[in-house]
């Protein structure tokens, strides 16, 4: 018997149906174990030993492997075919080891580029030996991740309470983020102006700029103020014109290579608003196949850009068959990768059958947006250029002091754009690379005269550079050389995570605990959140794979340097952090306020100075005349008022009710909103949810916060209330000690009794299944009158279903479960019944003789190349 360990129980069920019956195929689940988290599972002092623990989910599946290895006269490990995958193909078989479940059987390694049938016969025919050199790679990258999370991250919990963790290539994104903040905080909008006129020369009307004003060349920025603007328009109004000169220069564009991981998580995000988590997430499904064919992708976390000679062909094929042979090239286009790390270098992302279009498949909406976008441009990177002719029209004044210029683009054949463009970043408005090419021009001649038919001068200001999307982010991290294919996405879910960053409008902000751990981190750390090197680190780590570089020798290169800083942190007091933060961070905690005056004077006492305090909630402004002085408010808030409502305490009105003052305060906790009601002896007080901003509070919105927790109405079954709130953890509803989650702020303050009965019954129903028992029914509606079994309604992952027996029937939309009844629920049992398909008998078993197979040798990798023992 051949035992074949593949990660995951979809790609296990294809590949057995490929391989037959002499092989059985088990999934590992993806890694099998890790280091604990918990400080000593790598140990710097007994030359980085690792002490590896075994996922408790999967020693159940690792027991059964272990048991079917014991019986199998060859083992093939077949995960991933990357580093991740080689790691996880040796960590297997160390278990195996140690579980004596290997014995004399032969230890293969395959890697399957694609799963379907002629792709995983081809890797079963080329075995290997587990590449050590990988697997070492593997073990030095996270080695060195731990090292840097359980040194570093204690160190911050201790001087910078708040602060979650910190780690290599995470901290190193977020300065990226930080930076950007910064730039756009510093950039100084500058004002220009542009002219345009729209002009005809015995033509219909085309518009020109301005490019030459008093003899002198004009660029874009150069007109600064409006009387300059105004004096170009009066030359132009003034002069007459004459077409001097007009140049037509052919343009050919190339298609883009197929694509890297990299280059899909930048195009998914731009063409269809995907995560780099949601691009990678479906790539996976398509990967392993959805459907009987098999996989419908190749292996999709690669940086190479290679595509099989059968690839191209087929996609020469397809486009002549659709396009026509004017869109295929004389020749094949071939595409090479400029990755670092050739170990990484598979083939690019492609369909494994080109022939196979998306308008033939119908699969989940994710899969087939992002299968759609690999086809296109798969197909378009192997078609003929797209051929423009682009238009230069130069109009001048006899005398040459004033000059226009118009420019036109027409697509003479589209080529590989009939299929698909690449998109493209936001671009910084005021750039002098800022796209002005136009549409098409109207037929014009030299010489021609010229008249202004209409003349316009516009103002504008320069704009700072945009902020990260999660396309351009992972883009500039690519570009310095930081992290890999396969961490990009796993950077981005932990910078959101850790509350590091938030997403507004797709784009990356810096939150304030984010900014003081960057901060912290380049003053007492500066070395190792240097791109440079970490970018340097990368390569090495590319030379532990390629064996050049011993994975321990860079470990303690590392580890003196580093150890050496974190204890050297460790030792510095609180207050003395503070103050460097202090002074990094002053331009934009305590921005200046343009009159003059002290921007770190308290705004509450007379000669109090605020400064950057700390409390077991993180940090915050606090007045240096604490405890006479109280003033408090959040380290900075992106949604500062004009007016600095974030920046202390403000009235919002007078209680209509109690006619007290209303006011909103911002506290080391955030902001809140509080009145004190007649004769109360302690204020009522309410936070702002989270989304609300200070600068977006009035007195309505407080005052709906104040009434909470508000009454909705009597439970139905029991007389008892039920209350909407908001608590610690978002908006809820409560009744008799049981509390059910609302969806979002908004509906603590309309929802109504049926809703919030049904919410209640199927948190206590999902709160029931939980422990083991049986899901309690949101309503009995007695026994069937023709079967006698019990009639629910029960709750469900998707909602609300009447049971009977083995039947269950969802309800229709809009039926509340607390209205139905059995004359309505028996039509839905009766119409679930009859158009459930008839179970078919199955077939009894045969037994059959198993043959063991011969004994093969495993295939030899090249002397170079270690190998993982067998025993």
């Amino acid at each position: 018997m051949n035992l074949v360990i593949v990660e995951s129980p979809a790609k296990a069920k294809t590949i057995n149906k490929y391989l037959g019956p002499d092989f059985r195929v088990l999934a590992s689940y993806g890694h099998v174990r890790d280091l604990p988290s918990k400080d000593g599972s790598v140990k710097p002092d007994e030359d980085f030993a690792m002490s590896w623990e075994v996922d408790a989910k999967a020693s159940k599946r690792l027991s059964e492997i272990a048991e079917a290895a014991k019986s199998s006269d060859r083992i093939i490990l077949a995960t991933d075919p990357d580093r991740e995958g080689e790691a996880i193909s040796w960590h297997v078989l160390e278990i195996l080891q140690k579980k004596k479940a290997v014995k004399d059987a032969v230890v293969q390694r395959v890697t399957f580029n694609a799963i379907t049938k002629s792709a995983v016969l081809e890797a079963m025919a080329q075995p290997r030996d587990i590449d050590m050199e990988l697997v070492e790679a593997y073990l030095a990258r996270r080695a060195l991740d731990y090292l840097v999370g359980f040194t570093l991250s204690p160190v911050l919990w201790r001087k910078l309470p708040g602060a979650r963790s910190a780690g290599r290539v995470q901290s190193v994104a977020l300065r990226i983020v930080v930076d950007r903040e910064m730039e756009i905080e510093r950039f100084k909008a500058q004002e220009y102006w542009s002219v345009e006129a729209d002009l005809t020369a015995d033509s219909p009307p085309f518009t020109a700029r301005l490019v030459k004003h008093a003899g002198k060349r004009v660029q874009r920025l150069d007109i600064t103020d409006e009387a300059t603007a105004q004096a170009a328009r009066a030359a132009i109004e003034a002069g007459a014109f004459t077409i001097r000169s007009i140049e037509k220069k052919p343009v050919k564009r190339n298609p883009s290579p197929p694509f890297t991981t990299s280059t899909l998580q930048q195009e998914a995000s731009r063409k269809l608003g995907f995560t780099a988590q949601r691009t990678m997430q479906a790539a996976q499904k398509l990967y392993e196949g959805v459907d009987d064919q098999g996989g419908l992708i190749t292996y999709m976390r690669t940086d190479g850009v290679y595509v099989t000679p059968e690839g191209i062909a087929q996609a020469r094929e397809v486009i002549g068959e659709r396009f026509g042979p004017a869109y295929v090239p004389s020749e094949p286009r071939y595409y090479k990768t400029k990755a670092k790390n050739a170990q990484e270098a598979h083939e690019a992302i492609r369909p494994t059958n080109i022939t196979r279009a998306p308008e033939t498949l119908r699969l989940d909406g994710d899969l087939q947006r992002l299968y759609e976008l690999i086809w296109k441009r798969m197909v378009a990177s192997q078609m003929e250029q797209a051929r423009l002719d682009r238009t230069t029209v130069d109009i001048e004044t006899p005398d040459g002091q004033t000059g226009l210029r118009a420019t036109g683009q027409v697509v003479a054949f589209d080529g590989f754009i009939a299929v698909y463009e690449e998109g493209r970043d936001e671009r910084v408005k005021g750039a002098e690379d800022e796209d002005d090419d136009g549409g098409r021009l109207p037929a014009l001649k030299e010489g021609a005269a010229a008249t202004a038919e209409a003349i316009r001068t516009e103002q504008h200001f320069t704009e700072p550079p945009p902020r990260y999307s999660e396309a351009t982010l992972v883009k500039k991290l690519e570009e310095l050389g930081i992290g890999r294919p396969s961490t990009y996405a796993s950077i981005l879910t932990t910078l959101r995570d850790r509350e590091y960053v938030r997403m507004d409008k797709n784009r990356f902000y810096p939150e304030d605990k984010g900014r003081l751990v960057t901060a912290f981190l380049e003053q007492f750390f500066a070395r190792w959140v240097e791109y440079d090197f970490t970018a340097a680190l990368e390569t090495q780590l590319d030379e532990v794979s390629a064996g050049e570089l011993d994975w321990k020798l860079l470990l303690r290169r590392f580890w003196d340097d580093f150890h050496a800083a974190t204890q050297a942190a460790g030792e510095l007091r609180t207050t003395a952090i503070l103050d460097h933060l202090n002074d990094a961070l002053g331009p934009h905690i305590f921005p200046d306020k343009g009159d003059g005056t002290d921007p770190r004077a308290c705004p509450s006492c007379a000669d109090g100075r605020l400064s950057l305090k700390t409390s077991r909630f993180g940090a915050f402004i606090g007045c240096s005349n604490y405890p006479e002085c109280r003033y408090t408010r959040p380290v900075a808030s992106p949604d500062a008022g004009e007016n600095g409502e974030n920046g202390g305490d403000r009235e919002l009105g007078l209680d209509p009710e109690t006619s007290q003052p209303v006011h909103l305060k911002i506290g080391r906790f955030g902001p809140y909103v509080e009145t004190t009601p007649p004769e109360a002896e302690k204020p009522k007080r309410s936070s702002l949810p989270k989304g609300w901003s200070p600068a977006s509070v009035d007195l309505e919105k407080a005052l709906r916060l104040l009434r909470l927790p508000r009454e909705v109405g009597i439970h139905p079954e029991d007389g008892k209330l039920i209350t909407a709130g908001l608590g610690r953890y978002g908006p809820f509803v409560a009744h008799d000690g049981t509390y059910a989650n609302l969806s979002d702020i908004e509906e603590v303050f309309d929802v109504g009794l049926n809703r919030a009965v049904a919410l209640l019954a199927e948190k206590r129903a999902s709160r029931g299944a939980g422990r083991g028992g049986a899901m309690a029914p949101l309503k009995d509606l007695g026994a069937h009158p023709e079967t006698g079994e019990p009639v629910h309604v029960m709750a469900g992952r998707y909602g609300p279903y009447v049971k009977s027996g083995k039947i269950n029937a969802t309800l229709p939309k809009g039926t509340a479960p607390e209205d139905l009844t059995m004359e309505a629920a028996l039509p839905l049992l009766a119409a679930k019944a009859g158009s459930a398909p008839a179970k078919k008998k199955a077939a009894p078993k045969k037994t059959a003789t198993k043959k063991a197979p011969a004994k093969k040798t495993a295939a030899k990798k090249p002397a170079a190349k270690k190998k993982a023992a067998a025993d």
